[in-house]
């Protein structure tokens, strides 16, 4: 049986022809005892039991765990494949049942940190509200069969919502740029703007806009002037009062 320690485990036949499938890093350290890795991983997806129930002889349970994610990272097998086998919930999937464990670790240590760091806390909502406002705005802009997709093709799909963030990116563009514009006449007229006052302002704006009104094609050749990135207004001061708040995530 060679290196084999188990009656279920690849014989030296089928650990050669299985060898000379795996993919050769090409970088990094090698892996020790791959063969008794596979064996170990065979040996959980068999018997069905926790990646620490492993036995010894395989040895650390963790380097089992593990190792399937190296394999996604390093190609050996598709995400989509493991995604495929983990659809099914089947609390007999060996490979479902290690990452649901994972998983809740993961959220426990995620809920923890929550509620024990209020700038994590600031962070967090900051960026919900402006993924929530980004996602009403689309929604808004995608305005045709309520937003609804209704054709099957995945194809087909995919153009529908790469169609509506082309467009709801470019309106947001052109709010962007009107804003600076009257940022920029305001001082002129005698106000005064800081980054106070720029913060509650959003580019997610719809009153101004007619999505019923007229399209005029015949501008689409025309080329735009030339756009001017920069506002004449310190950012500096605002910035390190939110590095030391931690809503920089610095």
């Amino acid at each position: 049986m060679g290196d084999a320690v188990g009656r279920h485990d690849l014989t030296d036949e089928a650990w050669a022809a299985l060898k000379a499938l795996l993919p050769v890093a090409g970088c990094g350290r090698r892996a020790q005892n791959l063969r008794r890795q596979v064996d170990g991983i065979r040996h959980r997806v068999r018997a069905g039991c926790l990646w620490r129930d492993v036995p010894e002889r395989y040895g650390p349970w963790s380097s089992h765990l593990m190792r399937v994610a190296v394999s996604v990272r390093g190609g050996a097998i598709s995400s989509a494949t493991l995604l495929k086998r983990l659809r099914s919930g089947s609390h007999k999937n060996a490979t479902y049942v290690a990452f649901r464990e994972v998983g809740h670790v993961i959220r426990t240590v995620q809920l923890l940190r929550n509620l024990t760091d209020a700038p994590l806390r600031r962070r967090v909502t900051t960026a919900t509200n402006k993924v929530e406002s980004f996602n009403r705005f689309s929604q808004w802009v995608g305005f045709g069969n309520q937003g609804v997709i209704a054709d099957n093709d995945p194809v087909e799909q995919e153009k529908a919502m790469k169609f509506n963030s082309l467009l709801t990116n470019a309106v947001i563009f052109h709010n962007a740029l009107d804003i600076a514009e009257i940022v920029r006449q305001l001082p002129e007229e005698g106000w005064e703007i800081g980054p106070e006052d720029l913060a509650h302002i959003s580019p997610h704006l719809t009153e101004h806009i007619k999505r019923f009104g007229e399209y005029s094609t015949h501008e689409l050749g025309i080329e735009p002037e030339a756009y001017d990135p920069k506002l004449d207004i310190d950012f500096t001061p605002a910035a390190r009062r939110l590095c030391r708040s931690g809503l920089t995530g610095k």
